[in-house]
């Protein structure tokens, strides 16, 4: 060390200091991994309010609190990392619905998923398979998800992984019809591999399918108490905790802001870090950014309601989660249509009643309701009145209850997040190259000295899990360290 500090003579230690650009649950799991190991941290968050994807507010009436981009989270709850984390003590309280999930039909029937995977395969006539895979892969969830949720590398239980990777590589449409044999449980499976944006009939599309069905025996599909805001105050509460800064308000507009960093951690997709860095980085580099495949945009509507969505089947009532699209076929069918650059007439739709279970979302006896759809990137096609009709034709009369109503376009979402590029709520397309490698080969690190990609748009991707944050800060930190 230069100077000729004597042992125990700290003043002479030089605190090394790191910004984060970015306040969601990616970011703020960044900042918290760097403040733990002594660094000085701030984090930069352009908007007033921090949060990103996490982030609840009143948008269609007073008193009616709606999560603006996330709203049920098994990933968070499940996420090893945020499991490392005191949340609770910062106020993080999670609500368990008494059913995960419900896929109503138009029968009346629906497909059913609860927290007990003999239950559900009696309700979804799942074949022995499932029910064999489903309760191993539940008993050593935490040991999967050690393995699924961290950068490409030599797994350390290469069984374990590979008998799920047999599955999770399949497509989406093979694995729901060789699994169940009931039109319920292939519509529930259908939908839970839907989750990740991509044509159920490609190979790999299994996989979101599969892990979300197991999070769903395994953590629950969990609400937080308040909102979705309640996981970005609490991260925020800790970051503080250990001495962290937040600065609210302040876009960065270049890295030549920040030169006084030992580490700059960006939570931002590749063009918006091209934005900031562009001038700085090898031409090969910039171009492999340019080149990063977005997926399909999303639509939301957000409503105020007079009462409780009367659903047909009452089951979904008791469900934090209702799919809505009908069979196997007519979803295979809606998620195929964006990448072919087509909005579904009839879209698969993902709905969420969470006042049914907290009661500090609505004013007494009114309800909030939630959901979105997935149309073509960049997609200017308004789908309020075909979202409104699905939940209309698995719940007649819920048109009669809309007291207020608040929609979110595609572009609508890159304006209250710049990372949503065309729409795109999971940071970059599900591809099986991008499910490993994104945005590059080069994962978190950039080609500049102490400059990091901590975003969805690196591994293991979308969802409310802090991990790419917590992966990034952990590579940086060594990286400190040898220099």
């Amino acid at each position: 060390m230069k100077g000729g500090c004597r042992r125990g003579d700290v003043s002479s230690v030089k605190t090394k200091r790191a910004y984060v650009i970015g306040s969601g649950p990616n970011g703020l799991s960044a900042a918290i991994e760097l403040a733990r190991a002594g660094i000085h941290t701030t984090v930069i968050e352009t908007q007033a309010v921090i949060g990103g994807g996490a982030h609840s507010a009143e948008l269609t009436l007073p008193g009616f609190i709606h999560d603006v981009c996330s709203a049920v989270h098994p990933l968070a709850i499940g996420s090893p990392v945020f499991q490392s984390y005191p949340l609770g003590e910062h106020g993080l309280h999670w609500i368990q619905p008494p059913l995960p999930l419900a896929h109503p039909l138009d029968s009346g029937d629906a497909g059913v998923v609860e927290r007990s995977v003999d239950a559900t395969v009696a309700r979804l006539g799942a074949r022995e398979p499932y029910r064999r895979l489903a309760k191993g892969f539940a008993r050593d969830w935490s040991l999967l998800t050690d393995e699924l949720l961290k950068p490409f590398k030599v797994p350390r239980r290469p069984l374990l992984l590979g008998r799920f990777g047999l599955h999770a590589l399949r497509s989406a449409s093979w694995e729901a019809r060789k699994l169940f044999s009931t039109r319920r449980g292939q519509a529930v499976f259908a939908g839970l591999a839907a989750h990740s944006a991509r044509p159920l009939e490609s190979p790999g599309s299994a996989a979101v399918g599969w892990v979300l069905g197991l999070a769903a025996h395994a953590v629950g599909w969990p609400i937080p108490r308040g909102g979705s805001q309640q996981i970005t105050n609490a991260l925020a509460s800790y970051f503080q905790s250990l001495g962290g800064s937040v600065v609210t308000g302040t876009r960065v507009r270049s890295l030549d802001e920040l030169q006084n960093a030992d580490a700059v951690l960006c939570d931002l997709g590749p063009r918006e870090f091209l934005r900031i860095a562009r001038e700085k980085l090898p031409a090969d580099f910039a171009r492999k950014l340019e080149s990063f495949k977005l997926g399909p945009g999303a639509f939301k509507v957000d409503w105020a309601l007079s009462g409780p969505v009367p659903w047909r089947n009452r089951e979904c009532a008791q469900a934090g989660t209702v799919h809505l699209g009908g069979g196997l076929e007519d979803v295979i069918e809606s998620e195929r249509l964006p990448w072919e650059g087509v909005a579904a007439r009839r879209p698969f739709v993902l709905f969420v009643q969470p006042s049914l279970f907290d009661e500090t979302r609505a004013p007494p006896g009114k309800h909030v309701g939630w959901a979105y759809c997935h149309v073509p990137n960049g997609s200017t096609s308004d789908m309020t009145e075909r979202i409104e009709e699905q939940v209309e034709r698995f719940a007649p009369g819920f048109q009669k209850l809309i007291l207020a109503r608040q929609v979110l376009s595609p572009a609508d979402f890159e304006r209250y997040n710049p990372n949503y590029t065309g729409g795109d709520i999971l940071g970059g397309a599900q591809t099986l190259r991008q499910m490993v490698f994104r945005p590059t080969r080069s994962l978190y690190r950039t080609p500049l000295k102490g400059v990091y990609l901590c975003s969805a748009s690196t591994p293991p991707g979308g969802g409310v899990h802090g991990i790419c944050g917590y992966h990034a800060a952990k590579l940086a930190q060594v990286e400190m360290e040898k220099s």
